[in-house]
């Protein structure tokens, strides 16, 4: 079942991919585990799933440790809302935090990740649908925030998440979808460009709305429900 649920969304993945003139080999394929066991988990990994997301600290850290990813390769991220208390708890856990949405919380990790001697692999989670229940970095404060990690040592900057509004109109979406593909390629060109400031990826695309994000330029997609239903 959930075998068949991974082979249905990497055909639309392709699909959405071959519509823009794009390759389907662009656009990594999250797994968001927040509802599944770990039983199912370990079932699409088993059915190739290479990458996948907890939205919570606590959750990952029940079920993380019952996954077979032993020789497996499974990156696994971070995609909810992480607050400064948690930071210490989650470096251990995951390979790139989509949601950095604050000079504050960035401090923190840079804080945290060095007393671990490591690096931290961080998006940038941008505020376009100003949403109040919404978490995010206003647009106009990302050069500011670009340039406090570029004067760290132990956090990296790998691109941008963008969510949008939980909407049934598709032009909505695909306006804010739209918007986040403009600041990250402006961003691309930009000074701030560098060892700690590199922008390989836009997550941009969830269950309901991941075919409109990769046709908008997402290099990758947060799948849940179309997977583990």
């Amino acid at each position: 079942m959930i075998s068949d649920n991974l082979s249905a969304v990497r055909r639309k993945i392709q699909d959405a991919a071959l519509r823009c003139g794009r390759a389907a080999e662009e656009i990594t394929l999250v797994g968001v585990t927040k509802f599944a066991h770990a039983a199912a988990v370990n079932e699409a990994i088993a059915a190739g799933l290479r990458d996948i997301a907890e939205n919570r600290v606590q959750l990952a850290e029940e079920k993380f440790p019952k996954l077979h990813v032993s020789g497996v390769g499974v990156r696994k991220h971070l995609i909810g809302h992480l607050q400064t208390n948690k930071v210490k708890d989650a470096l251990p856990l995951f390979d790139l935090v989509h949601s950095v949405d604050s000079v504050k919380l960035l401090d923190e990790i840079e804080k945290r990740a060095a007393a671990a001697g490591k690096t931290q692999d961080i998006l940038v989670q941008l505020d376009i649908a100003k949403e109040e229940q919404k978490f995010g970095l206003p647009v106009e404060d990302l050069d500011v925030f670009l340039v406090r990690a570029n004067e760290g040592a132990h956090v990296r900057v790998l691109g941008l998440m963008v969510m949008a509004p939980l909407t049934e109109d598709r032009d909505v979406i695909r306006k804010v979808f739209h918007a986040g593909k403009e600041i990250f390629d402006r961003v691309k060109k930009s000074v701030h460009i560098s060892e700690k400031v590199q922008m390989r990826h836009l997550s941009m695309g969830m269950s309901h709305d991941y075919e409109i994000a990769i046709e908008e330029g997402s290099t990758m997609v947060r799948i849940g429900s179309a997977i583990f239903k």
